[in-house]
């Protein structure tokens, strides 16, 4: 390793290495630029449900090719008259298939509508035709009729508007966070721009890489895959960052030579940044056992992105800052014979020595807290109905309530029933279900046939759920008969997320306190470690939901948000474990176990706390986003990594580590290191360093 640390620092290979790195990630992206691939019908559905293979039958009828939408007539306040109507069959008539579909008008006549069909495939074509559909609806309508469009292309159409350039006003708000609070943390007018500049490079690089991969694999990702993908490698790859240079810093105090130092510092951070990289990364890659495709392709591309971020702050970042001069730092310039963190009295220190008074007190008061803010958990609902996925109403979800005052709330989204059998019997048998309020066969071709049962429950509630189960067991008899649409994709994405669930989170704290018995070579400080993280998640997620229900409003949380928020927050939350105890042990080879554990918190507090903000502020970047589920999966973790950083890490790991002792790093206690072995702080130079540029 020294061999490696020390080649890294030198003077040519330094500038070489930046030059290669910088130049070859920026051609590497410009030439190759993130791979596209073609959306498919079942990208979001999960792996083997009733509604994906509703999808894969329905592709192959005739005119499978893109989706409807559903145009809403209305009078403000009123009835339509006869030339109310008459000016709407009009604009019906224009509309896309128009001519061949008949006007619906409601029993009580306070609305029509038209189906119309959206010949469209990709998330753009969607959306430019059903722009197209509200524009030629809405043109020479009476005064007080209005026309607003919603069915499932119009939700579609939203969705994407949602994404519309989201990755890069993400990317901004992402960086401009990132660079505000380098600013903060480092106080200096250039040293912020170095790290800033190694994992922005980082970021696009691993955008392209990540894209490439999952192609090659055969995964697919969709819209937001690259916008967390871009919050996590800044988030990382900067905590990295911050734990490299807070050491280079250190030993900045005890080296003249600031390569010398460098190689040091890269040495002793080199094994937390691994053990850390390596955490999260198997953590992530947890998520390919998801049924959810794009949750799969998500996991696969961030761990991408963390094996990026890890290389260029190995590698890229230490070569940078050695090819400035100690004046980086200006105005406060580190100098040689100054106290080193492990050794002064910083807010860290006081609060350790505070902490190592009571610490039997210090565990029962942060437990009890954790457990108050823990106590929401008994009261999350999950499954947030498609109404309530966005922060802003669109108009497809305005329109779809609006019908539902005038025709069967299903009527803008019917269930789908796709059979390779007889398609009259499938009908009969559909509209036979109660809660359904009509049956129609729609499309038939190639051996297929569809028919569209309209529910009378309004969507997203118990009732609809429960007709779309009675319709799939008043079908099943049927031989290769499915059950698709909104209602039943929502029914089979709660499930499969249930699974995920089951299967990921042991998967994930099994793997992570793997690596981390592999990292300290102890069983007993892994097992207390995981055990904090899953507390600090269980407090998050219980403090969220008080949030998320009493400030935003929010009926449920999103299916997918408690099983993203776990991986990231476990996977990310052991990172500042590590970074202290690998301090701890290091300092307790020389100083004894609770000494040690101070002075690791001395030495590390300052950077982990700076790193926590840092990473809870990204994540909560994820808001700039108007998708509830993003908004409170950012919520969630920032909750999170802010408790992890200034409670758990702060007060009950040292707290607990001190009650232990020894016995902490059991079956192992860490071994004094000799005094001919310590490092030392350098004496003052009666001589001429040996290379000049590399003091100034």
């Amino acid at each position: 390793m020294r061999g490696l640390t020390d080649t890294i620092v030198r003077r040519w290979w330094a500038i070489t290495i930046v030059i290669l790195a910088l130049a070859g990630a920026m051609g590497v992206t410009s030439v190759l630029g993130e791979a596209t691939r073609t959306a498919s019908s079942v990208d979001q559905l999960p792996v083997g449900s009733d509604s994906a293979k509703a999808a894969e039958l329905r592709d192959r009828l005739p005119e499978a090719e893109g989706s409807t939408a559903v145009v809403l007539f209305t009078r403000e306040g009123g009835t339509l008259n006869a030339a109310d109507l008459a000016a709407v069959q009009s604009r019906a008539r224009e509309l896309p298939g128009g001519g061949r579909i008949p006007l619906q008008r409601s029993d009580d006549r306070s609305a029509a509508l038209a189906v119309v069909p959206v010949a469209a495939e990709s998330a753009t074509d969607i959306s430019k035709a059903v722009a197209d559909i509200r524009a030629t609806a809405r043109q020479g309508l009476p005064d007080g009729v209005t026309a607003q469009v919603t069915g499932p292309a119009a939700v579609q159409a939203d969705l994407a508007k949602v994404f519309d350039g989201a990755n890069t006003r993400l990317l901004l708000a992402t960086a401009s966070v990132v660079a505000l609070l380098l600013v903060i943390t480092y106080r200096s007018p250039v040293l912020w721009l170095v790290p800033l500049v190694v994992v922005g490079v980082a970021d696009r690089l691993s955008a392209v890489a990540s894209t490439h991969a999952l192609s090659a694999f055969g995964l697919v990702w969709d819209e937001s895959t690259i916008g967390i993908l871009s919050v996590l490698v800044f988030g990382a790859g900067t905590d990295y960052a911050l734990l490299l240079i807070s050491r280079y810093r250190d030993e900045l105090r005890r080296h003249e030579d600031r390569r010398e130092a460098m190689s040091l510092a890269l040495r002793r951070t080199a094994e937390a940044v691994l053990s850390s990289a390596v955490t999260v990364v198997v953590g992530l890659l947890t998520l390919a056992l998801s049924l959810f495709p794009a949750t799969r392709g998500l996991g696969v591309a961030c761990a991408v992105g963390v094996i990026v971020a890890a290389a260029f702050v190995l590698l890229v970042l230490p070569a940078a800052l050695v090819c400035f001069g100690r004046w980086v730092f200006w105005p406060k310039v580190p100098h040689v014979g100054e106290d080193a963190l492990a050794d002064g009295h910083s807010l860290w220190r006081r609060v350790g020595d505070r902490v190592a008074a009571r610490p039997k007190r210090v565990i029962g008061v942060t437990l009890v807290l954790l457990a108050a803010m823990g106590a929401g958990l008994f009261a999350v609902d999950t499954g947030l109905k498609q109404s309530d996925q966005f922060l802003q109403k669109p108009e497809a979800i305005a329109a779809g309530e609006r019908l539902a005052q005038s025709f069967p709330a299903g009527s803008a989204d019917p269930a789908v029933v796709v059979t390779t059998g007889d398609g009259e019997r499938v009908r009969a048998a559909a509209a036979g279900v109660e809660g359904v309020a009509s049956a129609r066969v729609v499309d038939s071709g190639g051996g297929v046939t569809e028919v569209d049962a309209v529910i009378s429950a309004a969507p997203g509630t118990e009732e609809a759920t429960r007709a779309v189960r009675a319709l799939r067991t008043a079908v099943a008899p049927i031989t290769q008969t499915h059950v698709g649409g909104t209602e039943a994709v929502a029914l089979d994405q709660a499930e499969a997320s249930s699974r995920d669930r089951f299967v990921i989170f042991p998967l994930v704290l099994a793997l992570v306190l793997i690596a981390l018995g592999l990292l300290l070579r102890s069983v007993f400080a892994p097992v207390v470690l995981v055990a904090t993280v899953v507390a600090t998640y269980l407090a998050s997620v219980g403090a969220s939901w008080w949030i998320f229900t009493k400030v935003f409003g929010f009926s449920a949380l999103d299916d997918s948000a408690p099983l993203f928020a776990f991986v990231f927050l476990v996977a990310l939350g052991v990172d500042y474990n590590i970074f202290l105890v690998t301090r701890a042990r290091e300092e307790a080879r020389d100083h004894g176990s609770r000494a040690g554990m101070l002075r690791g918190l001395a030495a590390t507090g300052g950077v982990i706390t700076s790193a926590g903000i840092l990473l809870a502020a990204v994540f909560a970047v994820l808001g700039v986003l108007p998708l509830v589920v993003l908004a409170q999966i950012g919520v969630i973790i920032c909750i999170g990594v802010l408790l992890d950083t200034l409670v758990v890490r702060t007060l009950l790991v040292p707290a607990i580590g001190l009650v232990l002792g020894d016995r902490f790093w059991w079956p192992r206690r860490p071994h004094p290191t000799p005094a001919d072995q310590r490092p030392q702080v350098a004496a003052a130079h009666s001589g001429p360093p040996r290379d000049r540029a590399s003091v100034d």
